[in-house]
């Protein structure tokens, strides 16, 4: 299997796609790709059993694309653990160098990895790491943009891409903050939120608020 074809899998399974449908635009923005690629993409991973797509509700992993996933997401997400608490990396830009190395990790090499860091449950940016055995905690997939104003949420994840980990570095919006939405401004503007432990007021755009899960 391809790296790109890996890259397709990961983003659906990281987007929700073992439990409901994921929408080409949400694998387009997540990816930073043409609709047209992830549309030619789709086509070839269900020509090969690894996704269903259902016209006008969208995507979603079958059970050997869930296997797949789940192994991949393993690998990067240790790697991506390795980097950010050993050697010091930003959350932003670990991506690529963990995508690497997933991919250059034999069995016995990301037990061994696993082991050393204690078998963690959480990568960095908050999603889950399965165990040698495949368990782990469900995910939330509740998102920000959908929160009620009125409502009390925490940071649950953020889907891991480059551009919006950058983004909230910048923001300073980290895993586990809790928070009141305030305002969802009309006509695509930004979700308002006051920060519960400091008070502070923070604007986070229409378009991160897509990819930023809460529970």
């Amino acid at each position: 299997m391809t790296p790109k074809k890996e890259d397709y899998l990961k983003i659906i399974f990281e987007l929700g796609g073992k439990q409901r449908k994921v929408s080409n635009k949400q694998i387009s923005m997540s990816l930073n790709v043409a609709a047209g690629s992830v549309t030619e993409m789709v086509t070839k991973l269900v020509g090969e059993g690894l996704v269903i797509h259902s016209p006008y509700a969208g995507i979603s992993l079958t059970d050997e694309g869930i296997e797949i996933a789940e192994d991949l997401i393993r690998r990067h997400r240790l790697w991506e653990t390795f980097l950010v608490s050993k050697l010091n990396y930003k959350l932003q830009d670990v991506h690529y160098d963990a995508e690497v190395l997933e991919h250059a990790t034999s069995d016995n090499l990301v037990q061994h990895l696993d082991d050393f860091l204690g078998h963690p449950k959480r990568c960095p940016h908050g999603g889950m790491i399965p165990s040698i055995d495949g368990d782990y905690a469900e995910e939330s997939y509740d998102l920000l943009v959908d929160a009620p104003a009125g409502s009390v949420k925490s940071v649950d994840r953020f889907v891991d891409n480059h551009e919006l980990l950058t983004y909230l570095d910048e923001i300073k919006l980290n895993i586990g903050d809790k928070f009141l939405v305030e305002e969802h401004v009309p006509f695509e503007g930004p979700v308002k939120v006051k920060l519960s432990d400091t008070g502070e007021e923070v604007s986070i755009s229409y378009k991160a608020a897509h990819y930023i899960f809460v529970n």
